[in-house]
Formats: C-alpha cells, sequence, structure tokens
C-alpha cells in the first residue's frame, strides 16, 4: 500500500509538471485542461485554487452516485495538481520567455512524454481516479448508458466546447483558441493511450512488482 501511495503520489505530481509544460507550449492541452483554461480565463482566482473547487464539485457528483472510484489517489489529484501546475507554469515563464514555435513543440513533445509517464504509474497505483474520469466511468458502469469510449468522447467534446466557450466569454480573441484546443489536444485524444501502456508495461507494472525494469 504505501508503494500504491508513492506511486499516485509520484504520477500526480509528474501529470501536474506536464500539464505547466503544455501551457507553455500553447498549442492545446487535453479536453478537461481545455476546460480548465477557459475557466481560468474567466474566473479571476489563482489557477491551482479554481482547480480544487472545480473538483470538488465533481467529487460531490461522484459521492452521491458511486463513490467506488473515489480513493486515496482522488484526493491527491484535487488537492496537488492544481497548485502544482501553477507553481510549474509561473516558473517556466522566468526562463523561457516569448517561446519560438519551435521551442513550443519542444515543449508539447516533453509535456505528452512526461503526462503519459506519471500517468501509467498513477494508473497502476489503482487508488482511485480523478474526479473528471469517475463522471464517464459512473455514466457507463453505474447508469448502464452506452460503452466507455463512446461516452469519454461525449464528456471530452463537452469539454473542449465549454472550454471555448468560457476563453471567448473572458474576451479571448477566435485566433488564440488553439493556444488551449489545438494539435495538443488532438494528439492527448488519440496518441496518449499506446504510450501510457507502454510505461505501463515496461515501468510502472515492474516497479508495482519489485521486478527489474526492462530498458
Amino acid at each position: 500500500m504505501r508503494k500504491r501511495i508513492g506511486m499516485s503520489l509520484f504520477g500526480v505530481i509528474v501529470c501536474a509538471i506536464s500539464v505547466g509544460i503544455f501551457k507553455i507550449a500553447a498549442l492545446g492541452v487535453d479536453p478537461f485542461q481545455s476546460f480548465m483554461a477557459g475557466l481560468d480565463a474567466l474566473v479571476p482566482i489563482k489557477f491551482g485554487t479554481l482547480y480544487v473547487i472545480t473538483n470538488a464539485v465533481m467529487l460531490l457528483f461522484a459521492l452521491v452516485f458511486d463513490r467506488h472510484y473515489i480513493g486515496i489517489a482522488t484526493f491527491i489529484n484535487l488537492f496537488l495538481l492544481g497548485y502544482i501546475t501553477q507553481f510549474t507554469y509561473e516558473f517556466l515563464q522566468t526562463i523561457i520567455i516569448n517561446p519560438s514555435i519551435f521551442v513550443r513543440v519542444i515543449c508539447l513533445v516533453v509535456g505528452v512524454v512526461i503526462i503519459c509517464f506519471g500517468s501509467a504509474f498513477y494508473m497502476t497505483a489503482d487508488l482511485g481516479v480523478s474526479t473528471y474520469d469517475a463522471i464517464a466511468l459512473i455514466i457507463v458502469n453505474t447508469w448502464k448508458k452506452g460503452k466507455f469510449q463512446y461516452i469519454r468522447i461525449i464528456t471530452d467534446l463537452v469539454c473542449v466546447t465549454i472550454g471555448i466557450a468560457l476563453f471567448l466569454a473572458a474576451g479571448g480573441e477566435l485566433i488564440n483558441v488553439p493556444t488551449i484546443v489545438g494539435v495538443g489536444t488532438i494528439i492527448t485524444a488519440f496518441f496518449m493511450g499506446p504510450l501510457i501502456e507502454f510505461f505501463n508495461v515496461y515501468i510502472a507494472r515492474p516497479f508495482l512488482k519489485g521486478k527489474k525494469i526492462i530498458s
């Protein structure tokens, strides 16, 4: 259990750092973070605090309809990810000033690899899911409404749509929408799965079982 908690903590921290890198890249983030980016543009609250409040609302949804998916990792994600992302983004802004498109692409690639690496540890620990992940799981497994892959696509599309609407409502220009919903969003939607599974098979699962990690 201690190893699983450590893996959850490590995974969340790595994922949070990756989101900060995604924000520096400004080429699009994953669907839920695109929603958070739009909300962050509209609500005058620090990102870390806003993340906690938003996830606390979704946590209430999960607690009411199915507590099965809530665990230690859920709360680690809820209370840490937003603040670590905020710190990472603010720190990177001091050392990566007005990045060129080349630097932004490099940040995007690094961000994708890191978020998949962290997600592998977080998922393999199996101590609960994020409040956002719980919503799709409850709709599918508790309410018996469709298959997960289709429900997840719908929830992702809802997040992206609301994120864009909030961004524009906050005064953001249409030309800048790709900074929150762009190529990075497409990559995370379609290519994260295989890379996460690679890290699961060769690093996270062997680590949990105490086996030699294959290089």
